[in-house]
């Protein structure tokens, strides 16, 4: 099972999801605040976090923000009350795995956290031999969850991110519908909103710059990488 770190200002809720979690046979360490969260996290990393939004000294965003610039492959399962669409989008470009609201359902977040841990797993396996494919004018390193431009330079990827990529390139002009990219990311339990899909896509398309267009939204279906004809076999 895992080491999670709950970082939840709501002492009734923090409690809460620390119980159910332990019951489920994890491991669980809980943090107050964003400061407190930091400094859990500098002691042991965890195998995920699960992150409040709206706590004192130091906001989720925050916590988000400083955790990436060092450690892109941590995974962060944002859960919070706060439902705008814009807040979202900047959890995900901040880098965020998935992003749950409240009020929230305890089998609901059990089955995220499972599957945001298999796809971390899967990464890691992944990492051990070497494994880079080509996305239009990039290269993706999976061993380094990163996007390598030509000239080396690297742009940091999530291991959400990473999977959308390699579903999209094993299936060139194919129309991906957005309950398989559930599926096979989340997990064949996950009953969440595709919006958390979409989410993350803009925030991807935004990574890989022009070469984003060759995503294609196919609207009321899901999505389609339409590869440049030298990219084409």
């Amino acid at each position: 099972m895992a080491d999670i770190l709950i970082a939840e200002d709501d002492a009734r809720i923090r409690l809460y999801v620390a119980a159910a979690l332990k019951e489920a046979g994890h491991t669980t360490r809980t943090a107050s605040d964003g400061v407190a969260a930091l400094a859990a996290y500098a002691e042991r990393r965890p195998d995920l976090l699960v992150l409040d939004l709206m706590m004192p000294r130091k906001s989720g965003f925050d916590v988000c923000e400083e955790l990436r610039k060092t450690d892109e492959s941590l995974p962060i399962l944002v859960l919070t009350a706060k439902e705008a669409e814009s807040d979202k989008i900047l959890a995900f470009g901040l880098g965020a795995d998935d992003y749950m609201t409240k009020p929230f359902s305890m089998g609901e977040l059990k089955v995220r956290i499972a599957a945001i841990l298999r796809r971390a797993r899967l990464g890691e396996t992944a990492g051990r031999v070497e494994d880079v494919f080509k996305f239009v004018s990039w290269k993706v390193d999976a061993a380094k969850f990163a996007l390598v431009a030509g000239d080396g330079a690297q742009t940091p990827l999530t291991s959400l991110e990473l999977g959308i990529l390699r579903l999209l390139a094993a299936h060139p002009g194919e129309v991906i519908g957005r309950e398989r990219f559930l599926n096979e990311l989340w997990g064949v339990s996950y009953y969440g909103t595709t919006r958390t899909l979409d989410s993350r896509m803009a925030t991807l398309r935004r990574k890989l710059g022009p070469d984003g267009s060759y995503i294609e939204t196919q609207r009321g279906l899901g999505y389609r990488f339409n590869p440049p004809p030298e990219n084409k076999k």
